[in-house]
C-alpha cells in the first residue's frame, strides 16, 4: 500500500487534521491501495499562501523557460508510464488499455503546452496614427484553484494544470477523494522536472472544507472545476459575490442519433464503446442512442450482442473489457437507475444485473445494460447515469430524433451515424452541445482541440483543452505606445 501526503511549498505534509483514509481497490476490495492525508481548511489555506509566495518568481520567467519544466514533466512521466497505469487501475478500477491511454493523455498534454510556450503572448494591432504601437500582452491571473474528478485521475488535472503552470499562474489542486492518487503522482514528476517550490500544490479533503477554501478565499484569482451540476453550481455562486473567475465543466446526458440509412453494425459498435467503454463513466458518454423506428429492434438487437460479448472483471487481467464501478455508491446508484427505468415502463433488453461470487466477489461488477421502449420523459433519458446503462429512444424521423435530443437541460457530447452528408451537417448546427461527432463515438477528444458544453453542462465561457485553454488562465493588457515623441 502506498502513503501518501499533501503537496504544499514544495514539501510533503501530513494533515493538520492529523487525519487519514485509505482506498481499496473497487476490483477487489481486500486490496488496500493507498493512504492518504485527510486535508481541511487550514492546508487549503496553507497551499493558497505557499502559491502566492511563488508568484512572483514564476511569473516573471519566461514562458518558454516555464514550457520546459511542462516538456521534461512529460519525458519523466513517460518513464513512469507502466507503473503509473497499473496503479490508476488499480485505485480507479479501468482497464489497463484504458489505463495506459489516460496516462499517455497526460504525457501528450504537458508536452503539448511545453510547446505551446513558445507561441504563448498577445496580438500585434494596426493603429490608425502613424509612428503608434497598439498591442496586447497575455499576463497570468495568480493563485488558481483546481477541483478535480475521480474518473479521469490524471489526464483532467493535467489538462487544466498545464496550461495555468505556463501560463505563469501557481496552482492549488484539490483532486477527489476516490483516486487521489495519480495526481499526487503527477505532483511527485513535475517535482523532479524541476518546478519551483509553491508553484504547485496539491491538497486531499473533503468538498466541503478544502473546495470550499478554494472558492472562498480573496488570493484565489479563478478557478476551474470539473464534476456535478449541483456542485458546480454552488461553486460558482461562491465565486460570484467577489467576482472571481469560474470555468464549471459538469455533467452530460450525450446522445447518439442513429439514422435508418446507418450502417447498424457501425451504430452498434460506436455506442457500445462510447457507452461502456471506461464502464460509462465518462461524461461524454453515449447514455441515450436515439433510432428511427425503422429500425430501432435491428440496431437493439445488435448492441445487445455487442453487450453480451463484453467481458467485466479485474481491468489488470489480460481481456478483461469493462473493469467495475469505482465505489459501491456508484454501483448502487447504476443499479438503481435500470430499476426506475424498469418501473416507468422501460424494457430490460440486457444486463444491468449486479454480478458477484467467483472473480467478481469482492468487487463493484455489474452488467452492461440496455434498456428500450424508453420515453424521452423517463428519469433514464434525462439523468445522468455515470454507468454502463444505454437507453434506446424510437423516434419516426430524423426531425424528432432532433428535437428528442435536445430536449434536455444539459448539452456536453453528441454524434449521429448516418451516410445523409446533409442531415448530418444539419445536426451538427442545431444540435445543443459543445462537441459533436459524426459516424464517431460520444467519448474520447482531440488534445488540441477546445473542450467545453453548453446549458447545464458547463458555464460556456472558456473552453478547455488546445490553445484556447490558456484564455482562461490569463488577462489581456491593452498597450498604445507613441514612439513619435
Amino acid at each position: 500500500m502506498k502513503i501518501f501526503q499533501n503537496y504544499i511549498g514544495g514539501e510533503w505534509r501530513p494533515s493538520q487534521s492529523d487525519k487519514t483514509f485509505q482506498n481499496a481497490n473497487p476490483a477487489d476490495t481486500r486490496e488496500k491501495v493507498a493512504e492518504y492525508p485527510m486535508g481541511n481548511g487550514e492546508d487549503a489555506n496553507d497551499a493558497i499562501r505557499a502559491a502566492q509566495k511563488a508568484f512572483s518568481e514564476w511569473s516573471a520567467m519566461t514562458p518558454v523557460a516555464r514550457g520546459r519544466i511542462l516538456s521534461r514533466t512529460a519525458q519523466v512521466l513517460e518513464s513512469r508510464k507502466a507503473e503509473l497505469a497499473e496503479f490508476l487501475t488499480r485505485e480507479e478500477g479501468k482497464t489497463l488499455a484504458e489505463s495506459q491511454g489516460e496516462v499517455q493523455r497526460a504525457i501528450d498534454i504537458f508536452r503539448f503546452f511545453g510547446g505551446i510556450s513558445y507561441t504563448l503572448g498577445g496580438q500585434t494591432i494596426p493603429h490608425d496614427l502613424p509612428n503608434n504601437l497598439l498591442y496586447t500582452v497575455r499576463q497570468p491571473l495568480g493563485v488558481v484553484g483546481l477541483i478535480t474528478p475521480w474518473n479521469f485521475p490524471i489526464a483532467i488535472p493535467a489538462w487544466k494544470m498545464a496550461p495555468a503552470l505556463v501560463a505563469g499562474n501557481t496552482v492549488v489542486i484539490k483532486p477527489a477523494s476516490q483516486a487521489p492518487g495519480p495526481t499526487l503522482e503527477l505532483a511527485k514528476a513535475i517535482h523532479e522536472a524541476g518546478l519551483p517550490k509553491g508553484v504547485l500544490n496539491v491538497v486531499v479533503g473533503e468538498g466541503r472544507s478544502v473546495g470550499a477554501e478554494l472558492a472562498a478565499n480573496p488570493a484565489v484569482a479563478a478557478l476551474s472545476f470539473t464534476g456535478s451540476f449541483q456542485v458546480g453550481q454552488q461553486i460558482y455562486q461562491q465565486l460570484a459575490p467577489r467576482m472571481a473567475r469560474g470555468q464549471m465543466e459538469m455533467g452530460g446526458k450525450n446522445p447518439t442519433i442513429v439514422l435508418a440509412d446507418a450502417d447498424l453494425d457501425l451504430a452498434a459498435a460506436l455506442a457500445a464503446k462510447a457507452g461502456f467503454g471506461l464502464t460509462g463513466q465518462a461524461c461524454t458518454a453515449t447514455s441515450r442512442v436515439i433510432v428511427e423506428q425503422d429500425v430501432a429492434d435491428a440496431f437493439t438487437e445488435k448492441l445487445v450482442a455487442r453487450a453480451k460479448a463484453i467481458k467485466v472483471g479485474n481491468g489488470l487481467k489480460t481481456g478483461t473489457d469493462m473493469g467495475p464501478a469505482v465505489s459501491r455508491q456508484q454501483l448502487d446508484g447504476n443499479l438503481q437507475h435500470v430499476d426506475i427505468a424498469q418501473k416507468e415502463g422501460a424494457r430490460l433488453a440486457y444486463g444491468g444485473q449486479r454480478l458477484a461470487g467467483g472473480e467478481w466477489a469482492n468487487g463493484f461488477f455489474m452488467q452492461p445494460a440496455v434498456l428500450d421502449r424508453v420515453r424521452p420523459d423517463m428519469r433514464i433519458a434525462r439523468e445522468e447515469v455515470f454507468g454502463p446503462v444505454i437507453a434506446v429512444i424510437a423516434v419516426k424521423d430524423f426531425d424528432e430524433a432532433l428535437s428528442v435530443a435536445n430536449g434536455v437541460d444539459v448539452g456536453l457530447s453528441a454524434s449521429i451515424v448516418t451516410r445523409d452528408l446533409k442531415k448530418a451537417m444539419l445536426y451538427t448546427q442545431r444540435i445543443e452541445a459543445g462537441v459533436v461527432k459524426v459516424n464517431q463515438i460520444s467519448t474520447g477528444l482531440a488534445l488540441q482541440a477546445p473542450f467545453g458544453g453548453v446549458k447545464k453542462s458547463s458555464t460556456d465561457s472558456f473552453k478547455e483543452q488546445g490553445a484556447s485553454a490558456i484564455e482562461f488562465y490569463t488577462k489581456v493588457k491593452t498597450v498604445y505606445l507613441d514612439y513619435s515623441v
